[in-house]
């Protein structure tokens, strides 16, 4: 199992949700489709016809696949796993053929995309694992077109379960993922759905 290093701890983790890899990996992926119910997220997202998205972090390809619905004209993700790109990319082989949807290998801080590629970035569930947080901020500041918007999630929410509550980031570090896009975006807005907070930015 990887070993990957999260801002918020400040030291070194060999958990599957961070690098998912081998047997552990491949478990730590059926559970995030099994829990990362997305839709409210979806809805707050609002995918317009004929945008580009980017989703951050895709893992199994939950979001992603409820993406595909929707009416963009290409879906784009990064995930540092290859475990993870091979689950999320199997059900997607017609689409990823024709381009509309292009999984990928990389980072929050290196998604290998180019500047002002996309109308939305999107990332779920990753960002306090992320090794170095404003490195990715920045990242998903360059690749985002300007007035399109970038959504950062993690766990927490009006109604999080018992696994989400464990999760919920300190309020000072919460703090300092707002403090982060503000430092960057014109416009930061902080949502609490059921089970998420989410970062809403506009660039």
């Amino acid at each position: 199992m990887e070993t990957t290093t999260s801002w918020t701890l400040e030291k070194p983790t060999r958990s599957p949700f961070a690098m998912p890899s081998g047997l552990p990996g491949w478990l730590a992926g059926r559970i995030m489709l099994w829990t990362n119910r997305q839709q409210d997220l979806l809805d707050l997202l609002d995918v317009q016809a004929g945008e580009q998205v980017l989703e951050v972090g895709y893992g199994p390809g939950g979001l992603i696949r409820l993406l595909q619905r929707t009416s963009a004209r290409r879906i784009c993700g990064v995930d540092p796993s290859s475990q993870m790109h091979d689950l999320a990319a199997r059900p997607h082989r017609a689409e990823i053929a024709t381009g509309r949807i292009d999984l990928r290998l990389g980072t929050a801080d290196r998604t290998g995309f180019g500047d002002a590629e996309f109308d939305c970035v999107v990332s779920v569930n990753n960002v306090a694992i992320w090794p170095d947080l404003q490195a990715g901020l920045s990242e998903l500041h360059r690749v985002t077109r300007a007035g399109g918007r970038v959504l950062i999630a993690w766990h927490g929410g009006t109604r999080p379960s018992r696994i989400a509550r464990s999760l919920a980031l300190p309020e000072d570090k919460a703090a300092h993922i707002e403090r982060g896009l503000r430092s960057l975006f014109s416009v930061v807005t902080r949502h609490e759905l059921a089970s998420l907070t989410i970062w809403a930015a506009v660039r």
